[in-house]
């Protein structure tokens, strides 16, 4: 996706987070307390955005509260349209005040948008558009789950279900990485993923974990839509009662020398042949 010349989108209606969503904070206040000397927002109702991907789709996405916009000299005409059409006047800030709130290693841009949360959906409360979802057995590396948030959004995940307390903050590294993936698909926190997979079970979803020892190929595992890929943490894997929850463990058929990959790189695979898969009626 590339942003140079290209037009702001017909801004959308932003939605109300008391229909039907919980407010983002509670789940996000509590991966900011368990987290330690990792990047966030000054509070935990407030999100820092930073990079000209993630501050673009923010600013055009509508689905959240914006509240400042900093931008330096030389990055203004990137986001100008874009901060006009979502009525967010840029504030000119020094490249240097941005790298002091943000750190020297944050690869900002000239760019960084405070805003809210992102509002957080239940697992009830899951859409079927795709018939996809991807669900993270704490995995809690910002800049994988930031990637697998940006193949998700490119293959029209409906949700990414975490766990609350071994997830990282949805901001700042993440949300960079993701790479504005993190607008376009809906977040949805867990107590215990294993009840939250029973109760994606009774509402009819395939469950599939991924794992590099799984006893099937997932080119030729079973599917039913709705699905959802089970991606597990690198090192760890799948813990016992998610696995043992899963209608099938899956594996990636990989003929080279190496056959795990980087639990990013597995997603977007994975993803690609269960798009192609249920296209093709399974």
């Amino acid at each position: 996706m590339t942003g140079d010349g290209r037009r702001p989108p017909q801004r959308r209606a932003r939605k109300d987070p008391e229909a039907g969503r919980r407010p983002a904070p509670r789940g996000q206040a509590r991966r900011a307390a368990d987290r330690q000397g990792g990047q966030s927002g000054p509070s935990p109702d407030i999100a820092l955005l930073y990079g000209f991907h993630a501050v673009r789709e923010a600013l055009t996405a509508g689905k959240r509260e914006l509240l400042a916009l900093y931008v330096t000299e030389n990055a203004l005409p990137r986001v100008a349209e874009f901060a006009a059409a979502a009525g967010v006047p840029p504030r000119i800030i020094e490249a240097r005040e941005l790298a002091r709130r943000l750190g020297e290693e944050a690869v900002h841009q000239g760019l960084l948008l405070e805003a809210r949360p992102l509002p957080e959906l239940d697992v009830s409360e899951i859409a079927q558009n795709s018939g996809i979802v991807v669900a993270l057995d704490q995995i809690t590396d910002p800049h994988n789950v930031g990637a697998i948030l940006r193949t998700a959004a490119a293959f029209a995940a409906d949700a990414l279900i975490v766990t609350e307390r071994h997830a990282p903050q949805f901001d700042g590294v993440l949300a960079k990485a993701a790479s504005g993936g993190l607008e376009h698909v809906d977040i949805v926190p867990v107590v215990n993923l294993a009840r939250a997979l029973d109760e994606l079970s009774r509402l009819g979803h395939r469950l599939i974990g991924l794992d590099s020892e799984g006893s099937e190929s997932l080119e030729t595992t079973p599917l039913q839509k709705p699905v959802v890929l089970v991606l597990g943490a690198e090192g760890k894997g799948l813990r016992r009662l998610t696995r043992e929850r899963c209608d099938a463990v899956a594996r990636l058929d990989m003929p080279g020398a190496i056959k795990s990959l980087n639990v990013s790189n597995a997603c977007a695979i994975a993803l690609a042949i269960l798009r192609r898969r249920l296209a093709d009626g399974g």
